[in-house]
């Protein structure tokens, strides 16, 4: 019987050993099949999503087409510290521009106790950014290039409300299009058809929050990048819009920095974990032990009351200000001129988070002259729409909400023989897939001379 003793407490130990090997390997199966796509994203997918774009950035070339006009790069429907759900200043929103290289920001601040004061926040240039006020307001209304003295009751009836905003020389566009929205008001000058949030809206957030653990620290973009899907809704109502008026699209960036969380330690010995949008935004607080007490120490060294731990952030405001872009075209960048083009829809949506679209044109040529996008030119003969790309592309002409054409490479051109409202779509191919990249606002061919 004692022989058997140590053989005995050796089977045990190698059954336990087995026992815990066994739950080790159905653990790592099930989180395995828990996080598949969040595995494959960080393995596979990201590595060579980040790959294909640095190699379409790599083959960038010069564009011969010239349209006449300076182009400038910024982001449109952005947040600062005036709105409640975001604590970014304006000095840290111009550092983030910056970084973004972009040439101006249009705000859309939430209003402040149910108002829009314009005399609030920077207007104008500021360390050679355009900073333009603008708020975010009930029924989606988002007013730009009203005078400092105005102050908009937020929840005012839509008709009174577009009609002020009409007679103090404000441009009126429509934030959230996905929502129902009063297209009907004749004041309309425009609407977004992108938007970032909404994009966001319909992902997984189990999913997303897996991507941001495994990826987010190697793979920033491509991370930020997975909410994206094609605007086929907005794209076909702006359309829509399109065809008995002139309705101007733009790219919302819907920039907060406020998607992420940040931890510090407190002096009751605990760990209290914040949002990004405000003080008040807290998640919960958690006392600490021996164990977590270590571990926290591993994160910033010493633990001292006060002292932030860690803050993770999915959407950098540098990040969202570049992850799409609105570009215009003007004779100079200043508030005055830009606010120009975007009312005569001279202007395009590039995602140059996966390569910088500048230089991308789009005009149209005829015996009677030329016209770039947002522009009225009448039918002629030998009427040409000419579009041309710094990056190989496939290019669709969409004419009244149809696509007519299609084709690929640096440039493109189609000769038009009936009216209609012509704009373009380019797509890059990345790993295969053809991946949007730009939409132009259309060029008006009409049957005579008409002014827009």
């Amino acid at each position: 019987m004692q022989k058997n003793g140590p053989s005995r407490r050796h089977g045990c130990v190698r059954a336990a050993v087995g026992l815990v090997l066994l739950i080790a390997l159905v653990g790592a199966a099930v989180l395995g099949v828990a996080f598949r796509r969040a595995l494959y994203n960080r393995f596979y997918r990201f590595p060579k999503q980040a790959a294909a774009w640095a190699a379409i950035r790599a083959q960038r070339v010069d564009v011969p087409l010239d349209d006449g006009w300076h182009e400038f790069r910024g982001a449109m429907h952005n947040h600062s510290e005036l709105s409640h759900d975001s604590m970014m200043t304006f000095p840290d929103i111009a550092a983030a521009l910056h970084e973004a290289d972009v040439d101006f920001i249009f705000m859309s601040d939430h209003c402040i106790d149910g108002k829009a004061d314009y005399s609030l926040g920077w207007r104008g240039e500021h360390d050679g950014l355009v900073f333009v006020r603008g708020y975010e307001m009930s029924h989606g209304f988002m007013p730009w290039g009203l005078p400092d003295d105005t102050v908009l009751e937020c929840g005012q009836e839509p008709e009174a409300l577009a009609q002020r905003i009409h007679d103090l020389g404000g441009l009126l566009f429509f934030a959230h299009c996905e929502h129902e929205r009063r297209f009907d008001l004749t004041q309309l000058t425009g609407v977004e058809i992108y938007n970032i949030h909404t994009d966001l809206l319909d992902e997984d957030i189990g999913s997303l929050v897996a991507d941001i653990v495994l990826s987010l620290r190697a793979y920033p973009d491509q991370t930020l990048r997975v909410v994206f899907d094609r605007p086929t809704q907005l794209l076909a109502q702006w359309d829509r819009l399109n065809d008995t008026r002139k309705i101007v699209g733009i790219a919302a960036n819907d920039a907060h920095n406020n998607v992420g969380a940040r931890a510090y330690y407190t002096e009751d010995d605990s760990l209290r974990l914040l949002g990004t949008s405000s003080d008040e935004d807290l998640i919960g607080e958690w006392k600490l032990n021996v164990i977590t007490r270590s571990l926290l120490r591993l994160l910033p060294g010493k633990l001292e009351p006060g002292k932030r731990v860690f803050r993770v952030d999915l959407d950098p405001y540098a990040r969202s200000a570049r992850f799409v872009n609105t570009h215009l075209l003007a004779r100079e960048c200043t508030e005055e001129q830009l606010l120009d083009a975007v009312r005569a829809g001279r202007a395009f949506v590039g995602f140059d988070m996966i390569a910088d679209a500048r230089g991308f044109v789009f005009l149209a040529e005829g015996e009677t002259g030329s016209a770039v996008m947002g522009e009225f030119i009448p039918i002629s003969p030998n009427l040409a729409l000419k579009s041309a790309s710094p990056h190989a592309c496939r290019f669709t002409l969409v004419a009244d909400g149809a696509a007519i054409a299609q084709d690929t490479g640096t440039s493109f051109e189609f000769h038009v023989t009936r009216p209609g409202k012509y704009r373009v779509e380019a797509e890059l191919d990345v790993l295969g897939q053809w991946t949007p990249w730009v939409y132009t606002n259309p060029i008006h061919v009409t049957a005579e001379a008409e002014e827009g």
